[in-house]
């Protein structure tokens, strides 16, 4: 069954520099199906530690972000994963192909039983670092629980996101490679032009160091290094009044 239409829903292109000699041409991946560019969008590209780099475009926060890359398989559920504690400062990749369609519900509405946790969501705020998925629903979701889209939820809270990546080929990379490093570096506003992807066709070719043009570098960063645990906690009242 086709994917629904949208501006968003977009296909994937992936570029493959790994193992490419300095200044040799990077080919980009077959595309399934066409990808349209309207005018402002903004591109993000995906660059794993193994040197691939995948290309799609931004619904999220316009921020470059670097984290662990790690895959979801559920088909409902993104609020709350988004919201999972143990998805902390990591890359969360999505392999249902469409994302968004109900929206995101309250964020304020508490739970009856716990009280001081939100109602929908599995924490009181977003854990992850960026968000990747293959289609993305726009403003088009429906929900009666709905209260605005999911991009808008992810601006709010300044996390990246982007769609049109293949996914499916997104996950089987990590199942082969294992735990790898990931970083959303997105397109610099100056180079944005509005084009149709795919005019020059699946076989087009073009040097590895043009898209690392048009965006600026992030540092690569390694979640074993970092206490993920101290860093997600919610201060206690106790230690708070200490501080003070």
């Amino acid at each position: 069954m086709p994917l629904p239409s949208s501006p968003t829903s977009v296909a994937s292109v992936g570029l493959s520099g790994h193992g490419d000699a300095p200044g040799s041409p990077t080919r980009l991946g077959r595309t399934p199906f066409v990808q349209v560019t309207r005018k402002g969008e903004q591109k993000v590209f995906l660059e794993l530690e193994d040197g691939q780099v995948y290309q799609g475009f931004s619904f999220g926060a316009e921020k470059n972000v670097s984290g662990e890359l790690v895959f979801q398989t559920g088909m409902v559920g993104y609020p709350e994963s988004i919201t999972d504690p143990s998805y902390r400062g990591q890359i969360l990749v999505f392999t249902f192909p469409l994302v968004g369609n109900y929206g995101v519900p309250s964020r304020s509405v508490k739970d009856e039983i716990l009280g001081n946790l939100p109602k929908y969501f599995e924490s009181s705020e977003i854990h992850i670092a960026g968000l990747v998925t293959a289609s993305y629903s726009g403003e088009e979701f429906s929900h009666h629980l709905a209260q605005s889209s999911l991009g808008t939820w992810l601006k709010e809270n300044g996390v990246p996101a982007v769609c049109g990546v293949d996914t499916r080929a997104l996950t089987k990379q990590i199942r082969e490679r294992g735990t790898m490093l990931g970083r959303m570096l997105h397109q610099n506003r100056s180079e944005i032009n509005g084009e149709r992807n795919g005019d020059r066709g699946p076989n087009w070719t073009l040097p590895t160091s043009d898209w690392r043009a048009e965006t600026d570098p992030v540092d690569w960063i390694d979640q074993n290094s970092l206490n993920l645990v101290r860093d997600g906690e919610i201060p206690s009242r106790d230690a708070h009044s200490d501080s003070q």
